[in-house]
């Protein structure tokens, strides 16, 4: 015991133990090398409270490491808990948001992930009943680096610790999410364990990290909900920022809930849109029966090729009212025209990503929230590429003028995030006031 934590003491504050350029990276290592990296790992991810445990239960004022996040790669962090306890698994990715961390908490797009928050302080506004965007948590879990120690603002209702425990969501802080956010870069995106069981070994966690995928999973099923129904609210007036709504309902949409998210809904009745909400698996001649005036295909989670009852639901309906499709509904879309799509390295989550409008060559500041992407390559003659990501020139939108066709990559309703995509829900108005 005095080694490890003579060997902990020696790497603490080291800014390069645990960044991804350390010779700690196991997926293109041998077994045997694996087994030596893990041992390594366990000594340079270690906190310097986790190293001083002892047989003797001695009483502190502060919260020592109780839980761990092994990834795929054999890092092993020790972490601080809060939230619910137990063992669960999830993919590790990061977000960028400086703000929103309970919209994203209930953005139903993250199921199956663990969210690493790169804002270091996260709880201090604690949570409140209207900044929810979905009608439970479905992330796996939250990693964090700093959790707040008290709450301060006005709408706060609970703490965020008491909000995720009731919610059997589990998180930890006291976590270098600086250095896990370089490997998730450098490395892409990973499969991780979170655990608060001191009866699980790492090796245990880490086998269990290695047997897990999430690719090819069908996770909008889980997140759909199971019969339709009629959407009304539109955005509270104390948060509408675009003052000249239309009146009246004016146009039917049915919405495709792959997961989607509130303010989605918001924002179209804003617009002067009456909404039905369907599940994803509702077929569509049910949907055509409607005689809507147009069509959402909402954003949702996971992997589009994991879900081909979708592709061919969108293929039945483009073509005979206009459709907007959002993230998921978007490369959906783009299999359903006969395009490609494929996993990214560590996809695109915050608000705060450049996307530029091929059209106008106006500059949005979007928020994102997705790990695929369409291969505009791949794509058939005549659909239009309309936006793309500054960040990496990955397709951010599609147009097909022949089919009334529309589609982003990214959130136009934000929440969190800026308000600049928001025209978007107009551009659709008008799409279909010209089918009309």
């Amino acid at each position: 015991m005095a080694t490890k934590a003579v060997a902990n003491l020696s790497l603490f504050g080291n800014p390069n133990a645990c960044s991804p350029n350390s010779p700690i990276r196991g997926r293109r290592t041998t077994q045997k090398t694996l087994k030596k990296v893990r041992v390594l790992n366990i000594i340079r991810c270690s906190s310097l409270s986790s190293s001083s445990s002892s047989s003797t239960t001695v009483d502190r004022p502060w919260k020592v490491s109780d839980a761990r996040l092994v990834l795929e790669d054999g890092s092993v962090w020790p972490a601080k808990s809060f939230g619910a306890t137990g063992t669960q698994l999830g993919e590790v990715v990061f977000n960028t948001s400086l703000t929103g961390y309970q919209e994203i908490l209930t953005d139903p797009s993250y199921a199956g992930q663990f969210v690493l928050m790169t804002n270091p302080h996260i709880g201090n506004t604690g949570v409140n009943l209207d900044d929810e965007e979905s009608r439970q948590c479905f992330l796996a879990g939250l990693v964090i680096r700093n959790l707040s120690i008290s709450t301060s603002n006005w709408r706060c209702t609970q703490p965020l610790g008491d909000y995720l425990a009731e919610r059997n969501i589990m998180g930890i802080y006291d976590v270098d999410t600086r250095a896990i956010t370089r490997r998730l870069r450098q490395d892409g995106s990973l499969i991780g364990v979170l655990s608060t069981e001191k009866t699980k070994t790492d090796e245990e966690l880490l086998e269990m990290s290695r047997t897990w995928d999430i690719v090819g999973v069908d996770l909008i099923s889980g997140v759909s909900c199971k019969a339709p129904y009629e959407w009304a609210d539109t955005a509270d007036s104390e948060w509408e920022f675009k003052k000249n709504e239309r009146d009246g309902k004016r146009f039917h949409v049915v919405a495709y809930d792959f997961g989607i998210k509130y303010n989605i809904l918001r924002r179209l009745a804003s617009y002067g849109c009456k909404i039905t909400v369907v599940p994803c698996t509702l077929p569509a001649s049910e949907t055509l029966k409607m005689q809507p005036d147009g069509v959402l295909f909402s954003n949702g989670p996971g992997d589009p090729s994991a879900v081909p009852y979708a592709v061919q639901t969108v293929k039945e309906i483009i073509g005979k009212v206009p459709v907007f499709g959002i993230c998921m509904g978007h490369q959906l879309l783009g299999q359903a025209l006969g395009g490609k799509t494929f996993k990214m390295k560590f996809g695109h989550h915050g608000g705060n990503h450049p996307v530029r409008n091929l059209r106008n060559g106006c500059v949005e500041i979007s928020a994102q929230n997705h790990n695929y992407a369409v291969d505009p390559a791949s794509l058939p003659e005549g659909v239009e590429v309309t936006h793309i990501n500054l960040n990496d020139g990955s397709c951010a939108g599609l147009a097909f003028p022949a089919m009334k066709l529309m589609s982003l990559q990214y959130h136009p309703e934000a929440s969190p995030g800026p308000h600049d995509s928001d025209p978007a829900f107009g551009e659709f108005i008008r799409l279909m006031e010209q089918a009309k």
